[in-house]
């Protein structure tokens, strides 16, 4: 039988060969709840046997003593491993003592300036970058800070291997699909297509989870911090206990409430901005989704959550704005590469944490005050339209397959007849330049001239 520590062991058995073929800066790309950390520990204890020193850069100060308590365990001599936030060791690179391997975690974040100021100080160190999802949303690659990429098992792999946990999805059905009319050239008639385009949150939280997943223990992922407060005073008031957390609660109070919930005396955690990556929450059995997202690397981390494996669990995923929509399932095979879609080679762009438009609820790394997609002004909290009174349904890959083709067609019928200059949105570009047969960098370069995509 294969065994969870066989995998860490090929893993670790690839990342030595790519070092030995001569790469020194090698992306790992490792789905959500494989045990990364104890990967990155083994190598380290290995390093530090021999007396070289490591360096450890995560992106959460809750992460930190995560990674020191594995590394601990793990036998990692700690006198030579230096293991910290980005943003501290960033200002103190220079004095620190040479390191013969960085570990990067969450290295899809490595292009920012901070990151490259790190890896840029250590030119002979080898540079070993940790991630879920090699993925960008302004569509640069990683060419430029790695020479290899090696690839991890596929999620459906996992879950036949018991891994993972299997998951059953339940989401919005947006569309009657009864009613829908097709045109002769195969794509749905437009009068036939009513497409919401403001976002929403269907149905009431706290009645699905009664219904889908009742007594399991939950996170839900909301939109701001209003909406943890009075989603978690929702649950309370139907007798389950839950409590909210977000950037702003005091610290112990935040730490009081995550031992609380691995004890089991919390039910239900609600929160805004936190728990989207890194930090180790074995005892999470369902995962509800309240913020909508475009960003592929968050909506994993949400997703996978509650995937942690234990004897005849599914877990259970309830996603009332839609997700699923914009990536498919994270059950999916998916295939990665260091390569960007958008062909954008500069490095040293400064990249912030990803930031949500209060307006279109559009992801993306900000760096202004303006929404790259919509041209709203950042800042100002707004509440999302909730409809109550929608039942969701289990999601399956055909229902998928007729959602995307409803919303292919009704964004090439509303572009079909426009001039460029009359395109709103970077989607509408990217679905013009479809319509007209261009070339693939055609809606990447005219975008960014429109100011849909900011450096």
């Amino acid at each position: 039988m294969f065994e969870l520590r066989d995998y860490q062991q090929e893993t670790i058995d690839n990342i030595m060969n790519s070092i030995s073929a001569g790469h020194r800066s090698v992306m790992v790309q490792q789905p959500p709840r494989t045990g990364k950390t104890v990967i990155m520990a083994e190598i380290a204890r290995r390093a530090t046997a021999k007396g070289n020193r490591i360096l450890f850069v995560v992106h959460r100060q809750e992460i930190v003593q995560q990674v020191i308590k594995t590394f601990e365990a793990n036998d990692v001599n700690m006198d030579l491993a230096k293991i910290g936030m980005v943003q501290t060791i960033t200002r103190h690179v220079n004095n620190l003592d040479l390191p013969a391997i960085i570990f990067v975690d969450e290295a899809h974040h490595v292009l920012a300036k901070s990151y490259r100021r790190i890896l840029d100080t250590f030119p002979k160190a080898y540079k070993l970058l940790f991630t879920a999802t090699p993925y960008r949303l302004g569509g640069q690659g990683f060419t430029d800070v790695a020479d290899d990429l090696i690839v991890g098992k596929s999620v459906p792999w996992l879950i036949e291997h018991h891994f993972l946990a299997p998951v059953d999805y339940y989401a919005p059905s947006y569309i009657d699909t009864a009613k829908l009319k097709v045109k002769r050239t195969g794509e749905y008639d437009t009068d036939s297509i009513k497409e919401a385009m403001k976002p929403k949150i269907y149905g009431n939280a706290v009645k699905h989870y009664l219904k889908l997943a009742k007594g399991m223990q939950a996170i839900a992922y909301t939109y701001n911090v209003d909406s943890a407060i009075k989603l978690a005073n929702a649950f309370n008031g139907y007798g389950i206990t839950a409590r909210a957390v977000s950037g702003k609660t005091p610290k112990e109070e935040r730490n009081k409430i995550i031992e609380d919930y691995r004890q089991g005396k919390i039910q239900i955690v609600t929160n805004a901005e936190l728990f989207t990556e890194g930090l180790d929450l074995p005892n999470v059995d369902c995962v509800i989704m309240l913020r909508p997202t475009q960003s592929l690397s968050l909506y994993l981390q949400f997703a996978m959550r509650s995937m942690n494996p234990r004897e005849g669990k599914t877990a259970i995923i309830i996603d009332h704005v839609g997700n699923v929509e914009r990536f498919g399932l994270p059950t999916d095979k998916r295939q990665w590469t260091l390569e960007g879609n958008g062909k954008n080679k500069q490095s040293g762009t400064t990249l912030k944490p990803v930031s949500v438009c209060p307006t279109c609820f559009a992801s993306f790394y900000r760096t202004g005050d303006i929404c790259p997609y919509c041209g709203a002004t950042l800042g100002e909290e707004k509440e999302i339209e909730v409809v109550d009174n929608v039942q969701l349904k289990k999601v399956t890959k055909s229902r998928l397959a007729i959602i995307k083709k409803i919303q292919s067609s009704a964004i090439m019928n509303n572009v079909a007849g426009k001039r460029p200059n009359e395109l709103k949105n970077l989607k509408e570009i990217q679905a013009y330049a479809k319509l007209k047969g261009y070339k693939s960098g055609w809606a990447y370069h005219y975008a960014k001239q429109r100011g849909f995509i900011k450096k």
